[in-house]
């Protein structure tokens, strides 16, 4: 049936009649009819709904039936015409029927395909493919007997080629059925406002990713913005991901438990002993490692990871088939005699099989960064659903920066872990194979190579293992503690900038910094070490095998095709040499070190607060409950359905640890807790959303007007929503910035009343706010009138005036209750507590509360805000917080210069010069090789060996050395650069006013100082490395095929424009998508944060599932961008591969076109670099596009720059005195100030003169601007117009340090740090210990901090929170009387502690700071009577001012508001 002396052995080949007739026509027919009733099984069970015929369809099926018409055509003119031939060949007639029925089952499998809704079909694209290439062959016959026979026409050329043509034509209606399936979209997709076209797509288009151009071309024209973007695949979304996978999940954690159970009943029989214990210490270890995590994700994601791994085996085959055929080329170059379509053929096999390699390797990219995204989607649902449920005591070892950078770095490191894993069993097998084809070349010298390998693979090993140690154990530990270190920065930058303290901080984040890029620099010196060897792997191996070759026998002679077919096998060496290391540090990242173990430590409690509460029960009980360092101990306690239970206690009794545990928040050691109904629940620090007021408010429930209307009435809200620029369509900033304490109090309890819940936890919700409000909101919300008196409250509260109105009140002392009984009783007992009301009660207001529960409530505004007000105001009015905003076009030629600038040209220039010698010597020693290989052989030998593989030798060792030096310079400036540009952005954010942290979300700073600087660390010296490595391989590569083929270059220069021409779309296209994937993070890390602090609130209010569905929306929007920015990549690289495959063709070609003049050698040299091109190209963009996309991060961190920024911290010419302020006079003139441009005055004109020594009490409603003159005087805000003059100094002209150093605030909020409690009360180490404990003694905390383990060394958590409220206010009075200014103000600061200790606070402010002049912002009213003067404030004015007791005998707003709290 074949003839090889007409095939191959011959000048002018063709296949034999009988061939052509048989096997090329029944090769597609077979695989058609074989492989059809499993693809109509598959469309069966897999229907996608209807697809409507079209008109480009019924054309299709009507060609189609034509083309099927011809085989029965042909049919009957062969039995008529040629009925000789038929007695012969009885195949002649059987071939056109076969291939008839053929094409008639095609049509049938499209129309099922229609009807099943299968819109692309690599089924029949491949039996098309398949039948187009089988009848190629008889077409050219046809063409080549008609071009023989010219003048003779004949009846047998008239129909034989409708058998080719009609394969051809076929091809048509194929690909056109595939993209007209386009044309009609399932109902699913209508849903969609922008589907992605992936689904939709045809095969061809698919594999080649041209479905992906219309993005790119758009993007090309113009900036992409978020909505240019396509939704995202059903597949692809949080909640079909996190569903299916916590399904898994739980069915793990069920059968894991369920082992365990089994094995330690068996354990406890006794039965087969060491095996089981064996088993459990197995299961245990399995569980601890991480492991478990990464086999339920293993299950979730295998199927369609394995379709990827399929891919990468193909690749490899075809890589590996090329240097094979290279041997060919080669060959045929050597024999004289090889006829030229020969080498034609083998230079199309060399094109073809790259291009097959290109597309199954992208392919393989694409499914891993696929199974990536949907492992990150997993992995940040699981960790925001844990951080939904974590308990006070995980709160402790996990921190809000710590899962910020859980979502951020470590995700990050679970994708890389599943691109590179399959290198870890497959990079052995290829490096096996590369062994195996190089001893068929070089026979046992092979073994050198091995050697050498085996030398190069451990020494890569242990940089990689140390590399790995230095990044996680201690660059990442640095970076956590910067990160967790600025996340507090941000969150008390308050706190900061009144005591001046930035300094300090500034010192602790570069000491974190400097640790963390020492870390850096070895790691990177490591990884130099580690790039030279492997860059310089491919000329050690080929110099040990060369050499070992031509020294063992003088016969050995190189040859071009020894030596090319070797350097081609180890330049594919060299990838699995380099993935290796990295996939198997990465697994073991992953496995055990860093992500699934942290993840899981994270995710794998996720039932652990499932306390049996919301029960059936009506009471309530709780025994021994723990709070990190409170106790609430041995507790019974039942409370009946719709009373007012008040809780008192002094500070840190566990007044909040009680309310803890009847929300189950607490750990549990013994008893139980069941609360009948709904809870609503009023934390001690109000919780406040970065959102509207009435977002605040409604809380995720539908919007009721009158209810709506009454709450914020009940709540005394609507007087501050008169102020507020935008109504309740004003935006909060984070954690409720722009509020004042008593402000964010009411919007907290607004947000509990709202609920209309069964049960209310209300923990201390008056301290915050003034006495007469506070009156207003017991009266109105929660006393026996309230609007909640159907209602169980259980009040926590320092108020005494509230507590005759109470059924039942629990004093609590050191975490137990002492007396329980209604107010009478408790009286009538004589304990602690009436000795305490006797002392107290007098002071703070007198025993009509009872009687005046009706008192109209005066001072307030109670007008309702009419809806048509509301409805109109303007949307951009009440906006605060500024969206991190994506830039548009390409990245600004100022980065690269701000960038570059700072490491200095005196740098840059020798680098450049290094990479050129560099890849000079490697140019040297690659034509020094091929001039080697065309030497002539004399007598079986050649000439000189040793001298040349001296040669060889020394100019290989120059390029290593070299490119030692390259790498290392680059990372010194990375990091110089890098070191600079963090420096500058935390001067630029601590230098920025408090406007900018209102407007400015923590999450978009937090994301500049982690994801950002990171990019900036690693990625942008990472990308120039490579750029300039590959841009310069490039040119070697371009100059030796120019050196054979001088030719090439008119088919290199038209590359060269189509390359630049692919290239500038895709680096737009790709740095917009880099930018809004950033934009899109920033809000992930916001809603983290905020949600884990307010996890408590989120909890009681059950509002978990709203949450999860914002957070799922959020990482959502973020895959959105990042989607696309990964398969813009694979865009890339296919279409620029063809470029490349371009080269290699035309090298190949033009080659075998100047056979006669080329050495084999020279040959070799071009063929064999080449088939680098592809590489070299797709790198050469990736890398430019990498530090494009990263120096976006240079323009984001530069970002805040251009920001207003505070006055200088401290001016060098000032003449201030050390001891100033050394009376502590304060005068206002004409004194104005604005929160911001275009807002009104919050103080309009005031002139006051305050005497040292004076005790001034500042009063008036929330809103009235009372916070603001302290704002004032700290200069947090900078006058609108007037001027602050202290002992005669106007403040204006001295820097802000000096002054905030030199006065004293002890502010609403206390705020404490992580760290030791002597850094919180004294960062720059200024006092002694004696100083501090005296300081302790006077704020009355020596004995809570000499009973503390650790005494000062004490570490208080983030936040403070192993501190009651009480305490950390205690604290900042400590922190004011070491300090011991002239100057105090006292912002509302003993709201948050009972009236013993505020007693006690007063009594030490009287004494310790009689000397100076004191501005106390007073709640309660009764601290301030004893005050020299009282100032009134009402809207920004001084309403009235003069002794309290000349301002009650003028019956003004004072008297009023005194009256009010029962003092007159």
């Amino acid at each position: 049936m074949q003839d090889w002396n007409r095939t191959w052995y011959t000048a002018n080949p063709d296949l034999t009649q009988c061939f052509q007739n048989t096997v090329l026509v029944w090769v597609p027919c077979i695989y058609l009819w074989l492989l059809a009733p499993f693809y109509c099984l598959h469309l069966y069970c897999h229907d996608r709904g209807h697809i409507q015929m079209s008109c480009l369809c019924s054309a299709k099926m009507v060609l189609g039936f034509l083309l099927a018409s011809f085989g029965f055509v042909e049919f009957f003119y062969i039995l008529l015409e040629r009925s000789q031939d038929i007695q012969h060949h009885m195949v002649f007639l059987l071939s056109p029927i076969i291939r008839s029925m053929t094409v008639i089952l095609a049509m049938c499998i499209i129309q099922l395909e229609r009807i099943r809704g299968c819109r692309s079909s690599i089924f029949l694209f491949l039996f098309w493919v398949l039948a187009v290439v089988c009848a190629l062959v008889p077409l050219r016959a046809k063409i080549q007997l008609a071009m023989d026979e010219v003048s003779r026409t004949s009846a047998p050329f008239n129909h034989q080629p409708t058998d080719s043509v009609r394969m051809c034509i076929s091809q048509k209606p194929s690909s056109g059925e595939r993209f007209t399936a386009k044309t009609t979209v399932s109902l699913v997709f209508n849903l969609l406002q922008n589907p992605c076209p992936v689904k939709d797509a045809s095969f061809l288009s698919k594999i080649l990713f041209w479905w992906f151009t219309g993005l790119v071309v758009k993007g090309y024209r113009n900036p992409l913005e978020a909505g240019d973007l396509w939704t995202l695949r059903e597949e692809d979304r949080s909640q079909k991901i996190i569903s299916d996978l916590e399904q898994d999940w739980t069915a793990e954690c069920a059968k894991l438990q369920k082992q365990e159970k089994a094995l330690a009943s068996g354990v406890a029989l006794g039965s087969r002993l060491p095996e089981q214990a064996q088993l459990l210490r197995k299961l245990q270890k399995e569980q601890s490692s991480g492991f478990f995590l990464l086999r339920t994700l293993a299950r979730k994601f295998g199927p369609y990871f394995l379709t990827g791994t399929l891919c990468i085996i193909f690749h490899d085959a075809f890589m590996f088939a090329i240097p094979q055929v290279l041997s060919l080329l080669l060959d045929f170059m050597r024999d004289e005699d090889a006829p030229l379509w020969k080498g034609y053929f083998y230079a199309t096999l060399m094109f073809l099989l790259s291009c097959l390699q290109s597309l199954f390797n992208h392919q393989y990219m694409y499914t891993c960064f696929t199974v990536g995204m949907r492992v990150k989607t997993a992995v940040m649902g699981l960790v925001y659903r844990k951080s939904l449920v974590i308990n006070s005591s995980a709160r402790r070892t996990c921190t809000v920066g710590e899962i910020v950078n859980l979502v951020s770095a470590d995700t990050q490191k679970l994708m890389d872990f599943v691109v590179y894993f399959n290198a870890v069993w497959l990079a052995p097998i290829e490096i096996a194979l590369c062994l195996f084809f190089l001893w068929q070349q070089l026979g046992p010298s092979a073994l050198a190579g091995i050697a050498t390998v085996i030398l190069i693979f451990p020494l890569n090993g242990f940089i990689a293992k140390k590399r790995s140690k230095l990044q996680v154990k201690i660059q990442m530990k640095f970076m956590d503690g910067r990160i967790r270190l600025m996340n507090e920065i941000l969150n008390g930058i308050k706190i900061l900038k009144f005591y001046a303290w930035e300094k300090a901080f500034l010192e602790q984040v570069l000491g974190y910094r400097e640790k963390e890029l020492k870390a850096l620099k070895k790691s990177q010196i490591l990884y130099s070490i580690s790039i030279a060897s492997f860059n310089s792997s491919s000329f050690l191996i080929a110099f040990a095998m060369f050499g070992v070759y031509v020294m063992l026998d003088d016969k050995n002679v190189l040859d071009a095709q020894k030596v090319f077919v070797s350097m081609a096998l180890i330049n594919i060496l060299k990838t699995p040499l380099s993935q290796l290391p990295f996939a198997i540090s990465t697994t073991l990242q992953v496995g055990c070190i860093s992500s699934p173990s942290l993840i899981e430590e994270i995710i794998f409690t996720v039932h652990s607060l499932t306390i049996e509460k919301r029960n059936q029960q009506q009471n309530k009980r709780f025994e021994a409950y723990r709070k990190i360092h409170f106790f609430v101990d041995r507790i019974s306690v039942s409370v009946p359905r719709g009373s007012l239970v008040a809780v008192v206690g002094h500070v840190g009794s566990g007044k909040s640890s009680l309310l803890s545990a009847m929300l189950g928040e607490t750990e549990k050691r013994s008893g139980q807790v069941t609360v009948k109904g709904s809870v609503a629940y009023v934390p001690q620090q109000a919780w406040i959303q970065n959102a509207t007021v009435q977002d605040n408010i409604i809380f995720g429930r539908e919007k009721l007007k009158t209810w709506y209307h009454r709450v914020l009435e009940a709540c005394a809200l609507l007087p501050d929503l008169d102020i507020l620029p935008a109504g309740d369509a004003t935006e909060i900033g984070e954690k409720g910035l722009n509020l004042s304490g008593g402000q964010k109090q009411r919007v907290s309890l607004a947000r509990a009343v709202y609920r209309k819940a069964d049960v209310y936890l209300l923990d201390d919700p008056l301290s915050a706010v003034d006495a007469h409000v506070g009156q207003h909101i017991f009266d109105k919300v929660i006393g026996p009138k309230g609007v909640l008196r159907d209602k169980t409250r259980i009040l926590v509260t320092h108020g005494m005036s509230f507590l005759p109105q109470a059924d039942l009140i629990l004093v609590l002392v050191d975490g137990e209750i002492t007396e329980s009984g209604s107010y009478q009783e408790l009286l009538s007992h004589h304990g602690a507590f009436a000795d305490f009301i006797h002392t107290f009660a007098s002071t703070e207001r007198k025993e009509s509360a009872i009687q005046r529960g009706e008192e109209t409530f005066q001072t307030l505004n109670m007008e309702p805000v009419s809806e048509t007000d509301q409805e109109q105001v303007p949307e951009d009015l009440g906006k605060l917080t500024e969206v991190d905003k994506a830039r548009t076009g390409r990245v600004r030629l100022d980065m690269y210069k701000k960038y570059f600038k700072t490491i200095g040209l005196a740098i840059i220039i020798p680098i450049v010069f290094l990479y050129a010698f560099q890849q000079g010597a490697s140019l040297a020693y690659n034509y020094w090789l091929s001039k080697w290989a065309d030497d002539p052989v004399v007598n079986g030998t050649q000439i000189d060996t040793d001298l040349k593989l001296t040669v060889f030798g020394a100019l290989g060792f120059v390029q290593g050395v070299a490119i030692f030096g390259t790498t290392v310079a680059i990372s010194i400036c990375g990091i110089i650069a890098s070191r600079h540009l963090h420096m500058d952005l935390l001067n630029n954010v601590l230098h920025s006013p408090m406007s900018f942290f209102e407007s400015t979300p923590s999450g978009n700073l937090l994301n500049r100082f982690a994801k950002e600087i990171d990019a900036i660390d690693c990625m942008v010296p990472e990308g120039l490395k490579m750029m300039l490595s590959y841009v310069f391989k490039l040119m070697e590569v371009c100059i030796i095929v120019l050196m054979a083929t001088p030719f090439a270059a008119v088919i290199i220069l038209p590359l060269a424009f189509l390359y630049a021409f692919v290239q500038s779309f895709y680096v737009a296209t790709s740095c917009q998508l880099r930018r809004l994937e950033a934009v899109s993070r920033s809000p992930i890390y916001t809603h983290f944060n905020e949600t884990v602090q307010g996890a408590s609130v989120i909890r009681a209010f059950g509002e978990q599932s709203r949450f999860i569905l914002q957070a799922n929306e959020r990482v959502d929007f973020n895959q959105t961008s990042y989607f696309p920015r990964f398969v813009a990549t694979r865009w890339l690289a296919v279409n620029l591969e063809f470029v490349g495959n371009g080269v290699v063709l035309a090298a190949a070609i033009l080659s075998v076109m100047g056979k006669s003049t080329l050495s084999p050698g020279i040959v070799g040299l071009a063929v064999s670099h080449s088939l680098q091109v592809t590489g070299i190209l797709s790198w050469i963009v990736r890398s430019w596009t990498d530090v494009e996309n990263n120096i976006v991060s240079v323009e984001r961190v530069n970002e805040y720059a251009d920001t207003p920024k505070e006055a200088s911290w401290s001016i060098e010419s000032s003449s201030l005195p050390q001891a100033w302020p050394q009376n502590g006079t304060i005068e206002f003139q004409d004194y104005g100030l604005q929160y911001r441009k275009g807002l009104e005055l919050a103080l309009k004109g005031i002139t006051l003169h305050i005497h040292e020594r004076e005790k001034v009490g500042i009063v008036g409603r929330t809103g009235a601007g009372k916070s603001s003159l302290a704002l004032g005087i700290f200069r947090i805000l900078e006058a609108a117009k007037g001027k602050i003059f202290i002992d005669g100094v106007d403040i204006a002209d001295i820097g802000l340090h000096d002054l905030r150093s030199r006065i004293t605030i002890i502010p609403q909020d206390p705020v404490l740090f992580s760290g030791s409690l002597r850094m919180n009360l004294d960062p720059f180490d200024t006092y002694t210990d004696e100083e501090v404990w005296s300081s302790l003694e006077l704020a009355h905390l020596k004995n809570f901090v000499s009973n503390l383990p650790d005494k000062l060394n004490h570490e208080c958590t983030e936040g403070g929170e192993n501190l009651s409220l009480g305490q950390r206010q205690l604290v900042c009075l400590a922190r004011a009387l070491l300090r011991k200014t002239k100057i105090l103000v006292l912002d509302e600061a003993t709201a948050a502690v009972d009236l013993e200790t505020d007693t006690l606070i007063q009594s030490t402010i009287r004494t310790q700071f009689e000397d100076c002049t004191v501005l106390t912002i007073a709640h309660r009213l009764n601290t301030i009577m004893d005050y020299t003067r009282v100032i009134v404030m009402d809207r920004g004015h001084i309403s009235e001012m003069d002794s309290p007791a000349n301002l009650i005998s003028q019956r003004g707003q004072f008297y009023r508001m005194c009256r009010e709290a029962g003092l007159v």
